[in-house]
This record gives C-alpha cells, structure tokens and sequence, in this order.
C-alpha cells in the first residue's frame, strides 16, 4: 500500500508546528511575568476591593484568583484572613464575602495562584446609617412616681369657660368665710343687724300707735 504524498504532509506539519506553539505559549506566559500585583482601591459598603495585574506587562488577571485578605485597624483590631472572590464584570478585581466595620484599616492581600502576588493598602470605613434621613420622633419626659419606675408627665388640658367658673366656685367656698373661721368673721355683722331690725321695729310700733291716737 502507497501513500499518498499530501497525507503524509499533514501529519508531519502538526509535528513539527507543536513545539513551535510551545514555545509560544511559554513567550506569552513569560510576558506577562510570573508575580502578581495587588493595589487595593477602595471598599463598598465594607467590602474592600483590590485590583489584580501582572507584574510585567499590568495586565488585569483573567484567571481564578486563590488568595487571602487581612485588616488591621488603628487601635490594633485584625480582621481576616479572608477568601477572595471575583468581582462580576470586573477582570481582576477581587473583593470579600466578610464586611470590614467602621474604621481606619490597613490592608494586605496575598495570592498562591495563578502566580504568587502581595499588596498594601490603607482604607477608611465610614459610618452609614441603616435608614438615611428618618427622624426619630421625641418621647415625652417621664418623672419617677412613689414606687420607683418612671411614669408620662400628665397632660395640661386648655382651661374652659365651665371648668373656670366651677374652680371659681371651688375657691369662694373653699376661701376665707369658709367653716368656723367664716363663721366668726360674720358674728358683728350679724349682731349689727339684728339691732337695725330692732329698731325698725321699735320705730314702726310707735308710728301705728300714734296714728291711732290721733283717729280716735
């Protein structure tokens, strides 16, 4: 059996084309160097985000990234160390599950593939309200009572023209002349007037006899 010469060329071509794409490939690896660069660019929410490039070339890491990221605040608080994960949408941003709190932090992320890589940085985590621009309504002041526990100061109700008038009564029957002391402070009157009817009397008597006298 003769083989044909156009199928013994293919075959050979592939042999001798595979080290030649060996050894491009190895150029392509070699470019980009074999250390990755992490430069940490900010946070969101608590989560820090880093950027990943390769040392040489600072192209963004395309690859999975296995790495960890550690926090150390300014009162000597550590954080980590911590997963990384991919950022969606972003080719060599990594970020964390775990959420750094309020502070100042500085932070060191360290890969183990696809190279070994390191990067410092230092971020400030800003307190965020749960609910921006809600306005918490004031209590009413409380007083403590005979036992012991604090109860609502009582409300003033506006005074009216019946709850007047009976306050008004309340305190002429309740003022002075009220009960026994009331009762002393009239007794010269009445004795007063008592003699003015006596002699009122006394008076009208005499006229009517006088009267009669006359008549008769």
């Amino acid at each position: 059996m003769r083989l044909r010469p156009r199928a013994l060329c293919v075959p050979l071509l592939a042999f001798l084309a595979s080290p030649l794409l060996v050894l491009v490939q190895a150029g392509q690896a070699d470019a980009h160097g074999d250390s990755i660069q992490f430069t940490v660019t900010g946070q969101d929410t608590g989560h820090v985000r880093a950027k990943a490039t390769y040392e040489d070339d600072h192209d963004p890491v395309d690859e999975r990234i296995s790495g960890t990221l550690t926090a150390v605040s300014a009162d000597g608080r550590t954080r980590g160390p911590w997963r990384l994960v991919a950022v969606p949408g972003h080719a060599g941003t990594v970020t964390t599950q775990e959420v750094l709190p309020p502070g100042t932090w500085k932070v060191t992320v360290e890969s183990g593939f696809p190279e070994l890589g390191r990067g410092e940085g230092k971020i400030d985590v800003p307190v965020v309200d749960p609910r921006p621009g809600e306005k918490t309504t004031p209590r009413p002041a409380r007083r403590p009572t005979a036992s012991g526990t604090a109860s609502a100061a009582p409300s003033v109700e506006p005074a009216t023209p019946a709850t007047a008038h009976a306050a008004a009564r309340a305190g002429a029957e309740s003022g002075p002349g009220s009960g026994s002391e009331g009762a002393t402070a009239w007794l010269p009157w009445t004795a007063t007037a008592a003699a003015v009817l006596a002699v009122t009397a006394t008076t009208v008597t005499a006229v009517r006899r006088r009267r009669r006298s006359r008549t008769n």
